[in-house]
């Protein structure tokens, strides 16, 4: 992959909008987005000049006032700011005045949802490499064989789930969730199915009732209860729940890292913001 033909590395002569998504798509094409997703441009004019990037998992006040405040040009986000059921961006909805800020102050908001997802490098690619997982293949299959939603191999050495649950703990940024798991401290794990995100439509898939331990987000009551009650009547992966944020938060610097490889002279930061909606716990 290269950039953008004829555009100029000099921080002086600056990037388009344009330019920026012609990478974004060549790095996450939006064939490979599910079908109800809303991936790509939300705001912003093609021909304004590029000269910041800052990531970060959602659009929310504290993230769009820090691109503003920053004098960021584009914000790219993971979870798409209008996705479902919008009719009005109204001021005094917050989608609205978001929108409104982010027009105002001429910084263009892009999201890279499920395309961004699928893709070798993806979200669930880098949490299984943080977490140790090698031999990885994906849960499904999208734009080709290595492509797909969710990730399943090996750890180099066998862990118990209580080891591997602190490894989880470790890698990830802290969030008042933390890390909550289903299963035996002491039962051996090897084989690590995982998706970054919510997971819980994938709980059935073969390669997950196959796995010693299936690492995911935002698993219900029901549906949890019933994956542990199943394997443990004829076998079956532990469970590991773990904050949506956090775990999608840790692909952001490797995706920065490829957007600054195909775009010198812009630069591209990621937000540390915590936009897990969870303030804190009380321990009964």
């Amino acid at each position: 992959m290269t950039p953008p033909p004829d555009a100029a590395d000099s921080p002086e002569t600056p990037r388009t909008l344009a330019e920026v998504i012609q990478v974004l798509h060549e790095l996450w094409p939006v064939a490979g987005a599910e079908d109800w997703d809303a991936p790509g441009l939300v705001t912003g004019r093609l021909d304004q000049p590029v000269r910041s990037i800052r990531f970060a998992v959602d659009a929310v006040a504290a993230t769009v006032a820090e691109a503003v405040g920053a004098n960021i040009d584009v914000l790219i986000t993971h979870h798409p700011l209008l996705m479902r059921g919008v009719t009005s961006v109204a001021e005094d909805r917050y989608k609205g005045a978001l929108v409104a800020d982010l027009i105002r102050n001429d910084v263009a908001l892009l999201a890279a949802h499920t395309n961004a997802d699928v893709v070798p490098t993806g979200t669930s690619a880098m949490m299984a490499r943080l977490l140790g997982v090698t031999n990885v293949v994906p849960l499904t299959q999208s734009l080709s064989p290595d492509s797909g939603l969710g990730r399943v191999g090996d750890l180099d050495t066998q862990l118990t789930l209580g080891e591997f649950a602190r490894r989880v703990a470790d890698v990830l940024p802290a969030t008042a969730q933390g890390v909550r798991v289903s299963g035996d401290y002491a039962q051996p794990v090897s084989r690590v199915a995982l998706c970054a995100g919510a997971g819980d439509s994938l709980l059935a898939h073969p390669l997950v009732t196959a796995a010693d331990v299936y690492v995911t987000s935002d698993l219900r009551h029901h549906s949890a209860q019933e994956s542990r009650e199943q394997s443990l009547r004829l076998g079956g992966p532990a469970l590991v729940d773990v904050s949506h944020w956090a775990a999608e938060w840790l692909w952001l610097e490797h995706a920065a890292h490829e957007v600054r490889a195909l775009l010198p002279g812009v630069d591209v930061t990621v937000s540390d913001i915590r936009t897990d909606p969870w303030d804190f716990v009380v321990v009964q």
